[in-house]
């Protein structure tokens, strides 16, 4: 059993859901690779038990939103999030392949987050 084990999280971690029921975030990481899953899961774990964290692994975005980095075989995970009420929310995820965060990525985290907050 490790540290992290035996103290509770500071956040809880869910996923996002539509309004159809589909969780998007969920859906692709079922499409990764075990070893790209594990090594993101445990970047989302780092920051439900450490919040608040910096970068390297947190890097916020703007207001209400952040980004957990994880090096995973085909370059850099991103998996947008926010964090309502001690809940750390899974927005959006993707794999980036330019150096800085595509606006068509960030407008769809800004969409989920708007869906979120208004019900």
């Amino acid at each position: 059993m490790t540290e992290m084990d035996e103290t509770p999280p500071i956040l809880a971690v869910v996923f996002y859901k539509t309004s159809t029921g589909n969780e998007p975030v969920r859906a692709w990481l079922l499409n990764l690779d075990g070893d790209d899953r594990r090594t993101i899961g445990n970047d989302i774990k780092t920051a439900q038990y450490g919040w608040p964290l910096g970068m390297p692994l947190i890097r916020k975005l703007e207001p209400g939103l952040w980004e957990v980095r994880s090096r995973v075989r085909d370059g850099t995970a991103r998996v947008v999030f926010t964090v309502e009420g001690g809940i750390m929310i899974l927005l959006h995820a993707f794999v980036k392949k330019t150096q800085k965060t595509t606006l068509r990525d960030l407008e769809v985290a800004r969409r989920r987050l708007a869906n979120l907050r208004n019900g």
